[in-house]
């Protein structure tokens, strides 16, 4: 006997002690799977017999249950749950989450069971308790159903058992195996004509039948079409769109979610008592004038519609009417009801209309959400979901979202077929929410965003993990010292330094980086100079109204640290921003690229200006110690070698502790020089990171070094060069001349190159490549690792450096860096944005050596 039981379902194990449940249990199921109230007796009391804790056992085994369910795991519960009630309250709990009952009945004669329990000596307690438990399971046989099990399979006899097999089937909404490319397609209702032109525009072909109507289409490339329901009613010809959609669900070229109005004529059509309203009577009609056979057909296929869709391993949802998280795969009549209908706030607006619960404002999932039901007059993304019903048959558009493109398609309504009760209107010109409800607004921030244990899906590197000590330090860095988060939309992702060198002198090198890109696949490189500044994030608006307008915050912008933090006062960086805005003016980019806004990465110098007190604290303060104590020590060795005092070795050792001292003040002075306010400082742009709809790290650095070299143009006093040379791996003449070109920027006192992938953004058979990495020269690594590092010691010591970790962090924040550019060019809420800043900020606190 085949038993077939739906994924996720909470399976209950019914009968009477010694009818085999537990052996039934560790046949079929695995042992994690498997919750048996006689393991929770003996947890909670040592003793797997002791009926008096009972009541603990299961509230222990229901919570277990419960915790396991919420994840979607089958569950199985080995019990006699021959008494209704704790059956019943395992019918609650797998109503709480959504999951489908199944009762499994072992019916087995009272010999076999009292046979079995005389062979356990842990039950002693006689006949008279199995036939009561018998005699309960005998009254409970006919109700099951009723109590809400979903399937029940019944085996009344020991043959029956032994030949039962155990099947799992995936529930109807469990697509995750399709990965499409999808075309999702908004409410049609009976809007044929439209429905046929957008399907040609998004470049299917259509067939028709001998009377040259739709009965099918299928794309070339093989895309998929995915109705997000509600085909019928309203419109012109609802018979036409359901030929249509029922010859492509055949063919196998789409798939159709339920909405409300294809579960209402599936009742109208079956005589049931409906209110005919709201375009069901227009169905009625035109149905009506088709043949019977086409009438059956299309009730069978409505009510054959499920009421949502996973697709893409999780990583997309189809509803009607949208769907939160906790519903995603599951089956209940509480999920299906809002798949359908959404949930109200039990209001109506001056139209008459119900008032919409706006679930989508507080959706944090991590698939995106596709759904109709309420019209729109534009598709726009709210937290990764977006609404397709634009109101094609209230004279709006038909739309269509290109999944995983996100590149949506619309095609104009033919004429207004079916008058709207109330005008379509933009969401934050929706009524308002009772006092009870409110709808949050896209740049307010929950400190539940971010806090605990959390994991960021990125588009180019899968899901980063942020645990909850980390997250801790970010919360305490953003809240005292970070700038406004509504300015806060990137953060620099640190930078890993070349693989160590065994060359003697030196522990970097050009050529281990370009052997390591080589290695990588990554031919062509682009070596630019390493600033001697700081790293800076500069957000520049056009007009002073931009900023308020897009980013929900007055003023001209920010220039800020890869911490959030602010690097001059109000006065000061509202007066650097007016010269960028200004040589972005002259420069005529903002019409080149479209935009109000721009987002640039940069270095600002002199590294002094961010990093005085760092210099005077530490670095000056160790030089200054070395200059005054050194030098007289090599004095009084000095004497006393002319003594005769053998210290030759001891005086050696200090007069190279005094060059080395005298090195390491050079080398940090090179770092500092005079500013008056903003005179002196000087900001080389090296990147593009976003604009109003677009990013750019998919172009290549020369690009973006050309652009930077025309703001250098407009204002040479503020904006620096960033000099750069070519680089191909694979040519030993070619990276000899890098090698070349960077001793002649370390000799003259340069602190030396990144290289970089010439191409920007670029992904090898490991993932993302490095973005790039800092080969630094020998007397700027002073500063880092200290005066006396070159000694041949201390240089065998340091070339232990492990870079693993660096190398993984590198990643990690380029990943969260590049997810959150894309969802601010994507016009995405400030919480999204800021979920990857945060994260990027959190990952800064790992236990990494800060000298790489």
């Amino acid at each position: 006997m085949r038993l077939s039981i739906p994924d996720m379902a909470l399976v209950v194990l019914i009968g009477a002690s010694g009818a085999g449940k537990s052996t039934f249990a560790r046949t079929h199921f695995a042992p994690t799977q498997v919750l048996s109230s006689d393991f929770f007796r003996g947890l909670v009391a040592d003793d797997v017999t002791d009926q008096s804790a009972s009541a603990a056992a299961f509230d222990a085994l229901h919570y277990v249950a419960g915790k396991r369910l919420a994840a979607g795991r089958v569950t199985v519960v080995d019990a006699t749950n021959v008494q209704r009630g704790a059956r019943s309250a395992l019918v609650e709990l797998a109503r709480k989450h959504h999951v489908l009952p199944v009762a499994i009945v072992l019916d087995m004669p009272e010999s076999v069971c009292l046979e079995r329990n005389a062979e356990r000596p842990d039950r002693d307690f006689g006949a008279p308790v199995v036939r009561r438990h018998r005699a309960e399971l005998r009254r409970s046989l006919k109700s099951l159903q009723r109590e809400g099990f979903r399937r029940v399979h019944v085996l009344r006899s020991v043959e029956e058992v032994d030949a039962a097999t155990i099947e799992i089937e995936p529930l109807l909404n469990d697509k995750r195996a399709e990965t499409g490319p999808f075309d999702v397609i908004g409410d049609v209702h009976g809007c044929r004509a439209e429905l046929e032109e957008l399907l040609e525009a998004l470049g299917y072909v259509i067939e028709r039948d001998a009377e040259q109507r739709a009965v099918g289409a299928a794309h070339p490339a093989g895309r998929r079409a995915v109705f997000v329901g509600d085909l019928v009613d309203r419109g012109p010809d609802t018979p036409g769109v359901l030929r249509l959609a029922v010859g492509m669900v055949a063919t196998g070229t789409a798939l159709v979610v339920c909405g409300n109005h294809e579960q209402k004529l599936v009742r109208a059509l079956r005589g049931r008592n409906v209110t005919i309203a709201h375009g069901l009577a227009e169905s009625l009609a035109q149905l009506s004038a088709e043949p019977e056979e086409f009438r059956k057909q299309a009730e069978e296929f409505c009510d054959g519609l499920v009421a949502h869709y996973v697709l893409d391993g999780g990583k997309l949802v189809v509803a009607h009417a949208g769907l939160p998280e906790h519903f995603h795969g599951r089956a209940s009549g509480t999920v299906r009801s809002f798949a359908l209908f959404g949930e109200t706030t039990g209001e109506t607006d001056e139209y008459g209309l119900p008032v919409r619960y706006p679930w989508a404002d507080d959706y944090r999932g991590k698939a995106m959400v596709l759904y109709g039901h309420t019209p729109m007059p534009e598709a726009e993304w709210v937290n990764g979901t977006m609404c397709l019903d634009t109101g094609c048959v209230f004279g709006g558009k038909l739309t269509a979202l290109r999944y995983p493109e996100r590149e949506v398609m619309s095609v104009q309504a033919q004429r207004v077929w079916y008058e709207p009760k109330r005008p379509l209107l933009p969401p934050d010109q929706l009524p308002p929410l009772a006092d009870s409800v409110s709808r949050r607004e896209p740049h307010v921030l929950n400190l539940d965003d971010v806090v605990g244990r959390r994991s960021v899906e990125t588009r180019h590197h899968g899901r980063i993990a942020v645990q909850p000590e980390r997250a801790a330090a970010a919360l305490e860095v953003m809240s005292r010292f970070a700038i406004d988060p509504r300015w806060l939309l990137y953060l620099p992702p640190t930078m890993a330094p070349v693989t160590t060198s065994n060359r003697p002198g030196v522990l970097e090198h050009p050529e281990d980086a370009f052997a390591g890109y080589r290695a990588a696949g990554v031919q062509d490189v682009l070596c630019e100079e390493k600033h001697m500044g700081s790293r800076a994030v500069v957000l520049v608006c056009r007009e002073s109204s931009t900023g308020a307008a897009r980013f929900g915050i007055d003023g001209p912008g920010a220039v800020h640290t890869r911490t959030g933090r602010l690097f001059f006062a109000p006065d000061q960086t509202e007066e650097l921003l007016s010269r960028v805005r200004a040589a972005v003016d002259s420069a005529g980019l903002w019409d080149e690229l479209s935009t109000d806004w721009l987002l640039l990465d940069a270095e600002l110098m002199p590294w002094s200006a961010k990093a005085g007190s760092l210099i005077t604290s530490q670095y000056a303060a160790v030089g200054a110690a070395a200059s005054t104590a050194l030098p007289s020590a090599v004095d009084v060795l000095a004497a006393a070698a002319e003594r005769g005092v053998d210290v030759d070795a001891l005086h050696a050792k200090t007069s190279a502790r005094a060059a080395n001292a005298d090195a390491y003040r050079e080398a940090y002075r090179r770092y500092c020089w005079p500013t008056d306010g903003l005179a002196g400082v000087r900001l080389a742009p090296f990147q593009v990171l976003a604009s109003e709809g677009r990013t750019y790290h998919s172009l290549e650095h020369g690009w973006h070094l050309a652009l930077a070299d025309r703001l250098v143009g407009t204002d040479p006093e503020l904006f620096a060069t960033t000099r750069r040379i070519a680089v191909d791996t694979t040519d030993p003449a070619s990276t000899a001349a890098g090698t070349e070109w960077w001793e002649e920027l370390i000799g003259g006192g340069g602190e030396g190159m990144v290289v970089k992938p010439m191409a920007n953004l670029t992904t090898g058979q490991r993932g993302l490549a490095q973005p790039g990495v800092k080969v630094r020269g020998r007397e700027y690594l002073r500063i880092i690792y200290g005066p006396d590092y070159t000694e041949a010691a201390n240089l065998d010591r340091l070339r232990q450096r492990a870079l693993g970790r660096k190398r993984g962090l590198a990643t990690r924040e380029y990943a969260l860096g590049l997810e959150g550019l894309e969802r601010v060019a994507r016009g995405e809420p400030l919480w999204r944005v800021h979920e990857c800043v945060f994260a990027v900020l959190a990952l800064e606190s790992e236990p990494v050596d800060p000298r790489l």
